[in-house]
């Protein structure tokens, strides 16, 4: 299944590209579908297959004020509220079991620790995964500034003391996991068989913070580094929160694809502006298609 998403995801991150690109354009369907090299009836069918959305839907979604209209610009007080009462959001956070490691854990590097390691296709390309029997330690989506030997490379010097086991095929496994749709999410079997997923974080007192924080915001869902910052009671630290975001070490599931900035524009991503755009629109059309109607 995610070999078919991962086509589909190659055939349409240069659309997503050239989408974000020329936003203010506002780029029309006919425009997108010759990006594709397709025609519009076939562009429209591969989109909605793709995304679970109509392309019209998308430019919405992308639209830069449409997005800006996403944000939670209210106060902590309402944040906190609205964070209360969103199932979505408490339906993530139950999944996700955030763990960070101990001082003494951080201090050792890996001593003693066996990290697991491999790639497989992901809904957003390839994606390099590193687990352990805590929980993952790290997903990172593999681009042309980050070859497979430069994320085991990156890996190592922030364990260096730990044994690695690379295997692709439990990559695969660890990804089929990962990549569960919300709607999939939402079954209890699926949640009783599984038991969520574990993350096992390294990192300063701060970072963690932040990171668990991001876990926060409801899939579908956008935040300005602001509102972050606000909602952890750091409302003069919108830096210091920003390049917290901006090292996070598990992609997807620690949401920092989830953060734009105040004006709606969708940039600031490790792993490529067109793969964070992809990430909000499934998850935006994923959280639409799962919404009682």
């Amino acid at each position: 299944m995610h070999e078919e998403q991962n086509h589909l995801y190659q055939r349409m991150a240069k659309v997503i590209n050239h989408l974000v690109d020329n936003a203010k354009q506002q780029p029309t369907l006919s425009d997108l579908a010759t990006v594709a090299n397709l025609s519009s009836a076939h562009f429209q069918r591969t989109f909605q297959e793709w995304a679970g959305l109509s392309p019209k839907q998308f430019l919405l979604a992308v639209n830069r004020h449409h997005s800006r209209s996403l944000l939670h610009d209210c106060s902590v007080a309402e944040t906190s509220a609205t964070i209360g009462y969103s199932s979505e959001s408490r339906l993530y956070d139950n999944y996700i079991r955030f763990e960070a490691v101990t001082p003494g854990e951080f201090k050792s590097a890996g001593h003693g620790l066996t990290i697991n390691y491999g790639v497989s296709l992901s809904p957003f390309g390839e994606a390099f995964i590193a687990w352990t029997n805590r929980g993952t330690i790290k997903l990172a989506f593999l681009h042309d500034q980050l070859n497979f030997n430069a994320a085991v490379e990156e890996l190592a010097c922030e364990w260096p003391n730990a044994h690695y086991v690379h295997s692709d095929i439990e990559a695969e496994q660890q990804c089929a996991r990962i990549f569960t749709s919300l709607a999939e999410r939402r079954s209890a079997e699926i949640n009783r068989k599984n038991g969520g997923l574990k993350i096992w974080v390294k990192g300063t007192v701060f970072q963690v913070k932040v990171w668990e924080a991001l876990l926060a915001i409801p899939e579908g869902s956008v935040w300005s580094y602001q509102a972050l910052s606000d909602y952890l009671g750091m409302e003069n630290s919108v830096r210091a929160v920003a390049s917290a975001v901006a090292k996070n070490p598990v992609g997807y599931l620690i949401p920092c694809h989830r953060v734009i900035r105040a004006s709606g524009a969708i940039n600031q991503y490790r792993w490529g502006v067109d793969r964070k755009a992809a990430m909000l629109i499934l998850e935006k059309g994923t959280a639409q298609s799962a919404s009682p109607k």
